[in-house]
């Protein structure tokens, strides 16, 4: 009976992360036009399957040594990311495991990011300096600084500038994508670790230039010269 039980718990708790992982790709699109699609995901069963290396759950991608398994867009590919409702509905009702991929730049937020370890560090320097931020996605292994839209040549410019910048960043542009909450990749869970207010209307975002600036002098400023924003 207990066994019986159980099952049944289970399956209502898959059932109610299966729409609200719907119902937070439609709220993307529809109410902060933010264009989206549903990620490859892992294979089944997703939890336990393990890669011919042996060090991580497989990719539903043909590529058996994926290095971002479930984390990336396969069929549809990137260019088919999009804000209409009914499409996105379709996609996740076939496919209601899928995660959410965000497809960066254009209309869309961008994002800087880097490990979680160094994400904690510099969030509570910043948080000390004043450096007001937007949402913030975090993984087991990285967190993501949603900023404005920016074009890649005024992220080259922006990096130029720089003497020195963090090789533990990473840009995720016009072009790119980042996987929003609530979503499961190999890395494990996604989630907001700074939230957009809840029932708000499009998230603030900052600019690019002010995160990276920030950032960068979080690092340098670390005691004993070394960087707060090493891996």
């Amino acid at each position: 009976m207990r066994e019986i039980l159980g099952r049944r718990r289970r399956l209502r708790f898959r059932r109610k992360a299966r729409a609200a992982r719907q119902d937070a790709a439609v709220a993307f699109a529809v109410e902060w036009d933010w264009p989206v699609l549903p990620g490859v995901g892992l294979k089944e069963p997703a939890r336990t399957a393990k890669s011919s290396s042996g060090d991580g759950p497989v990719c539903a991608c043909p590529d058996p040594g994926c290095v971002v398994p479930g984390a990336h867009p396969f069929d549809p590919g990137l260019l088919a990311a999009t804000t209409d409702e009914r499409m996105i509905r379709w996609w996740w009702t076939r496919r209601p495991d899928a995660p959410i991929v965000l497809a960066t730049g254009g209309r869309a937020p961008c994002a800087v990011s880097l490990p979680a370890v160094a994400g904690t560090r510099a969030l509570r320097a910043l948080d000390a300096a004043g450096m007001r931020f937007g949402p913030v996605v975090a993984t087991p292994t990285r967190w993501s600084i949603l900023v404005a839209p920016y074009g890649l040549e005024r992220l080259g410019e922006l990096l130029y500038a720089k003497d020195s910048v963090p090789s533990s960043l990473r840009f995720h542009g016009e072009g790119g994508y980042l996987l929003l909450p609530p979503s499961t990749a190999g890395t494990g869970q996604v989630r907001w670790e700074r939230a957009p207010l809840a029932g708000s209307a499009r998230p603030w975002l900052p600019d690019v230039e002010a995160v990276v600036d920030a950032l960068v002098e979080a690092s340098t400023a670390a005691p004993g010269g070394g960087s707060r924003l090493a891996y």
